[in-house]
């Protein structure tokens, strides 16, 4: 049957008694309406294949859920991807193999491949984002129908979760990731363009005091956290080395143990952010724990198995620890103090110590920033100070004239600040 179709009439339709009724469109050449015996209502296409001349029928979805005016609007769409040469059931079979490469999921995992983990040494640190804040609620769906109205959906739902910072840091990611999408012509458009922060972010400026510095060292190492895990957090300290270089430290990077007065640490280019190799001269405090970090290594590792890394993984001894365990670690130091804040036990000096620290969390880099402002209050040059961090010197004279590497000054500079560390420590032994 054949008809200019109305709501009217389809809504007047009754089911047939036995089979089906398929009545074509006279609009829109091949739109056909089929209703069941048991009263279900239909559209369809049907079209003649332009490569082969068969005809076939493309499905477009249920009556009342597919209006009229819809089901003509995609039948019009679809006679002209078949007037370009396109069979719609091959299409639909295609796109329905490819739905799996085509999620958000599967853009992250070539991203996380194909650039990430080549061109950043913080890809793990997008690994984490992926996981806990955007995959959670974009893993099946399709990246090509991701809009700027999702990417600050997901974003602001951070924020309402007290993370504002951590919001600017998704959306940084999400924008790198649809630009690599772009690159490979996976997208036409990146949803993060031109969008602003989620939060204006500020220079960091904490420094621990003396007395937050004599809980952080007397204390880090208790529970919730490991006494080893306590030892690395005291090393990042005299180090002022970043965390995920200290964490993927292989032990055969701590050179001359033997000779307190040139022992060092030699952190390769590959593990450090400038790319360049740098090297850390020990102080004897810093030998001293690093020394019981190697004999936990040793005692805690199989028997027979070369040990490979000082702070090996705890489920796997071939790998070293998540890069953000040290960072987790002051987390969870914090929270701990905030539950021991309500003793009244306490001495006053640690009391006030354990306020201010609860009250503005230091992170696992501001002990980088402790130790660097210390050193400049204690007179020691920039220039040194720089070459401790391992900061790039951007100047000519710098890059292409001046390639004297302050071994000699750095040692001095990383002693005077263990020396510094003991007295205000009251001479407290690390354990």
């Amino acid at each position: 049957m054949r008809k200019l179709l109305t709501d009217a009439f389809i809504r007047s339709l009754e089911k047939p008694t036995a089979g089906r009724l398929e009545i074509a469109d006279l609009r829109c050449v091949g739109l056909t309406l089929r209703v069941t015996s048991n009263a279900a209502k239909s559209w369809s296409l049907r079209f003649r294949d332009p490569r082969s001349g068969n005809v076939s029928r493309a499905t477009i979805g249920n009556y009342p859920d597919v209006t009229l005016e819809k089901a003509r609007d995609t039948g019009f769409a679809l006679r002209r991807e078949i007037a370009g040469g396109v069979n719609l059931v091959e299409k639909k079979r295609r796109d329905r193999d490819e739905a799996s490469v085509r999620t958000f999921e599967a853009l992250g995992e070539r991203y996380m491949a194909e650039h990430a983990r080549r061109h950043k040494r913080t890809a793990e640190a997008d690994r984490r984002n992926l996981n806990l804040h955007v995959l959670p609620l974009w893993r099946k769906r399709p990246f090509d129908g991701i809009g700027r109205s999702d990417v600050i959906a997901l974003c602001e739902g951070i924020v309402a979760k007290g993370s504002p910072i951590q919001a600017n840091r998704v959306q940084a990611l999400l924008s790198k990731i649809f630009s690599f999408a772009l690159d490979a012509e996976l997208v036409t458009a990146n949803p993060c363009a031109r969008l602003r922060k989620r939060s204006k972010e500020t220079t960091a400026t904490r420094v621990l005091s003396d007395g937050e510095l004599r809980l952080f060292w007397r204390r880090i190492g208790d529970p919730p956290n490991s006494k080893r895990i306590g030892q690395a957090l005291r090393l990042v300290l005299l180090t002022g080395v970043r965390v995920t270089e200290l964490t993927g430290a292989e032990i055969k990077e701590f050179e001359r143990l033997d000779k307190p007065e040139v022992a060092r640490w030699t952190i390769p280019a590959s593990r450090s952010k400038n790319g360049r190799a740098h090297v850390v001269p020990l102080s004897g405090l810093a030998q001293s724990i690093i020394a019981d970090l190697v004999q936990r290594a040793t005692a805690s590792g199989q028997k027979n198995v070369p040990h490979r890394f000082l702070l090996a993984s705890p489920n796997n001894s071939k790998r070293p620890i998540d890069g953000h365990a040290l960072s987790v670690a002051m987390i969870r130091f914090g929270n701990a103090l905030s539950v021991a804040a309500v003793s009244s036990r306490l001495e006053t000096r640690e009391a006030r110590a354990i306020e201010t620290w609860t009250s503005d969390r230091p992170s696992a880099h501001d002990l980088r920033r402790t130790l660097a402002t210390r050193l400049a209050g204690s007179g020691i040059p920039a220039e040194d100070i720089s070459a401790c961090l391992n900061h790039t010197r951007t100047t000519v004279t710098a890059r292409h004239y001046d390639l004297y590497d302050r071994a000699r000054e750095k040692r001095l500079a990383f002693q005077s600040w263990a020396e510094q560390i003991a007295k205000i420590t009251e001479g407290f032994a690390a354990e």
